[in-house]
């Protein structure tokens, strides 16, 4: 996860040619197999670019492109950390508030040490709560969480014993931050698509992203296969939805990047700020959390960034703050490694590639 060498100043900071970045996307499905369609976003200094390769899935020779739709899995996490720290700057709650707060009163939850569970342990993964609870047993494995109720989430809360104390071990948790968006929707008494839409998507036109996707949508919606190729079935996070419920496209995910970099004017700001202070330590090497996003430090340098994975899809979205500059992207195949490496590449070359180039001649890459 850390990177060790530094990248380089903003004024000599520069991306690959789009060739360049094609071939190697392009020898990643052509010649790896890690996958049927990618599609790469870059935000720099000569504005967005967006660079593609592949098809909409095995069976479907159309070709993806800034506008095709995706699973971006955990991702979502980043927007459910803005819409706390939204709620935060609009006075709704606090990020010391107990999450019991906005629960059902019955609902017992976890304490340890005469401490209780805030809204930012769940934001910064430092909870105590386990990555997913141990009453998650799929009926369908293909789509995990479709079956996982609201019932179900606050029978395990009522019953968990927290094995550390809150705030004092980092562990990635989709459970905790499915519980986040649970609890911010209860707050504004809604459900976590109208919250996300109301408050993120409509008002800054995100308007192919989603969770329920129109007619219009649904035919933009890349198929998604796993590691052998083999098309995989959608994922349904109803519960959970705060997690990784999200679908999108690399034309509205830079248009957030852009956002998160201030080069877009926004009235989420100083949201955006809240989410990308540091608030903790994650105990791998020197990186921290804010809220949701991952901050990769490198001496003065920063690299901020989240990725995502379903049983078809990867992605990726991460920036440099202090260059203006931030990639994203997306590919309809689940592989363990996804496009981190890709992305990471590009914002730090002395990041290496997980699969080295085969030198194929430029003049043979072929842009979308």
């Amino acid at each position: 996860m850390a990177v060790t060498n530094s990248v380089q100043s903003s004024s000599s900071f520069r991306f690959p040619s789009d060739s360049e970045i094609c071939q190697i996307i392009s020898e990643r499905i052509e010649h790896h197999k890690q996958g049927v369609g990618i599609v790469v976003g870059i935000i720099g200094q000569e504005g967005r670019r967006v660079i593609a390769h592949g098809h909409f899935g095995t069976n479907d020779p159309r070709s993806v492109d800034a506008n095709t739709i995706f699973e971006i899995g955990s991702v979502t996490k980043v927007f459910t950390a803005l819409l706390l720290a939204d709620m935060v700057q609009r006075a709704e709650l606090a990020l010391t508030d107990p999450i019991a707060k906005y629960l059902p009163k019955e609902i017992f939850v976890p304490q340890r040490s005469a401490k209780v569970i805030t809204l930012v342990d769940l934001a910064t993964h430092m909870s105590g709560l386990p990555c997913m609870p141990d009453n998650f047993v799929p009926a369908n494995p293909d789509n995990p969480y479709a079956d996982y109720s609201v019932e179900q989430l606050y029978h395990f809360l009522s019953g968990y014993q927290l094995t550390r104390d809150i705030g004092s071990q980092w562990e990635y948790s989709n459970l905790g931050y499915g519980l986040l968006g649970h609890v911010l929707a209860r707050r504004a008494d809604t459900d976590y698509e109208t919250l996300v839409r109301e408050r993120i998507l409509m008002p800054f036109c995100m308007k192919d992203t989603g969770i329920t996707l129109s007619s219009e949508m649904n035919a933009r919606l890349a198929t998604g296969h796993n590691s052998m190729l083999e098309a995989f079935p959608n994922w349904d996070l109803p519960t959970l939805a705060g997690a990784g419920a999200l679908r999108s496209t690399a034309n509205d995910l830079l248009t957030f990047l852009e956002m998160a970099l201030g080069i877009r004017e926004t009235t989420l700001a100083s949201a955006f700020a809240a989410t990308l202070t540091s608030r903790r330590p994650t105990g791998v090497g020197d990186n921290e959390i804010g809220l949701g996003w991952g901050i990769m430090k490198n001496g003065d340098n920063e690299m901020i960034w989240h990725n995502g994975g379903t049983g078809g899809y990867c992605s990726f979205i991460g920036f440099l703050p202090k260059m203006n500059v931030g990639v994203v992207a997306l590919v309809n195949t689940y592989t363990n490694g996804g496009v981190d490496d890709i992305a990471k590449h590009l914002l730090n070359p002395e990041v290496p590639l997980a699969f080295p180039s085969i030198s194929v001649p430029q003049e043979k890459s072929v842009l979308k």
